[in-house]
């Protein structure tokens, strides 16, 4: 029996692996960090045995009420993404397992790897709608790759949106892919519409460092970049410093800002209501917007998610406040769980990426229901 985690977004430390009934694991910290809560490693055992794992450390993670009610998922292929027994017992994540091939991969949530990163930003290049500009480069130096997608000269409408500023959130990415799947489908009448009036700005991956290291929170220098748009820098946050400067070139009529809860087993989203900019014009727009995306899928709802802040009280260095008051415009932070959408649960699966894809998909409707509005 072996155990691994020395490849892309791995993130594991064996303690003790001898007994299968046994299996002893620590997830390790961010790079200068106290956070971790993602992990992703590979199994080598005997088929037929059935394997329990213990995650050690988990009562200590940066979010441990996202253990309740949580399921692993596991892959034999890397391609399928199932869900196994798991339970939250005394302070350690126990996974349990009978093994049914040689080798098994488990994770916090479906991976998207580097690889499939770079994939995403060459694939979308094939459209004559796209183009790729390259903002510079990361701590670890790794392109930060955007897309523009529409006609710049003349659109009437900016709209941005950023994914995984938080790498272990990798449903994020799985959202832009199913998103850019239907946006640069010259067949999909809402998406000719939509490209007909604006410009999309797309960052599929805002910490490609932190998603190779296999990072939940931060990027190679310990730092939440989802607290760094205030006053952001090349030394700690390059990732945040250069795509605020392109947005201060472009300007942003919507942005939308795309990550996953460990808690909340529901997706929603967070406003920007307590920024000091925010005025009713903006809370008409979110209305129409929320009206539109509940609409168009089931998947969304309203009844779960964040506290507002209180008027003029909301944190500035997050990505979503800080844009929205900024650029005095419709932002948001959309999350995703995850554990499962307890409106629409699935045994089998939990939520996955396969429904972040089509999630991505379905906000399309909402955007154009504000479109014609947007400032």
């Amino acid at each position: 029996m072996r155990i691994s985690s020395a490849f892309d977004s791995g993130n594991i430390e064996v303690v003790k692996a001898e007994d299968p009934n046994d299996i002893q694991l620590n997830i390790r910290k961010d790079h200068q960090s106290d956070f971790y809560q993602w992990f992703h490693f590979r199994l080598c055992g005997q088929p037929g045995e059935t394997h329990r794992l213990r995650i050690m450390n988990a009562g200590n993670a940066a979010y441990p009420k996202g253990w309740e009610n949580y399921r692993a998922v596991a892959s034999y292929d890397r391609d399928t993404w199932f869900r196994v027994d798991t339970v939250f017992e005394n302070g350690e994540l126990v996974i349990t397992h009978l093994l049914e091939h040689d080798i098994i991969y488990f994770a916090y949530f479906v991976p998207y790897s580097y690889e499939q990163h770079q994939d995403l930003v060459q694939e979308a290049q094939q459209s004559h709608l796209c183009r790729v500009e390259d903002l510079g480069t990361t701590l670890d130096g790794r392109d930060m790759s955007l897309l523009v997608i529409g006609d710049e000269e003349n659109a009437k409408h900016r709209i941005w949106i950023t994914a995984r500023q938080h790498p272990g959130e990798t449903m994020a990415e799985w959202f832009v892919e199913g998103f850019l799947e239907r946006l640069l489908d010259t067949d999909d009448a809402t998406a000719r519409e939509l490209l007909a009036d604006a410009v999309f700005y797309v960052v599929p991956n805002m910490n490609p460092d932190g998603s190779v290291r296999g990072h939940l929170r931060t990027n190679a220098a310990g730092v939440n970049l989802n607290r760094e748009w205030q006053n952001p820098s090349l030394e700690k946050s390059p990732e945040v410093y250069r795509v605020r400067q392109k947005m201060e070139a472009t300007g942003v009529d919507l942005f939308l800002d795309i990550h996953g809860d460990e808690a909340i087993p529901y997706n929603f989203l967070a406003d920007t209501s307590g920024v000091p900019t925010f005025h009713e014009g903006i809370q008409q727009l979110q209305q129409r917007f929320q009206s539109a995306f509940l609409a168009a899928t089931p998947e969304y709802q309203t009844r779960y998610g964040y506290p507002k802040d209180a008027p003029g009280q909301a944190n500035l260095t997050l990505g979503c406040t800080w844009v929205g008051n900024h650029f005095n415009c419709l932002a948001y932070t959309l999350e995703m769980p995850f554990k499962d959408n307890d409106d629409l649960p699935d045994e089998l699966y939990g939520w996955s990426e396969v429904r972040s894809m089509q999630l991505g998909r379905d906000i399309m409707p909402a955007i154009r229901a504000v479109l014609p509005d947007l400032r």
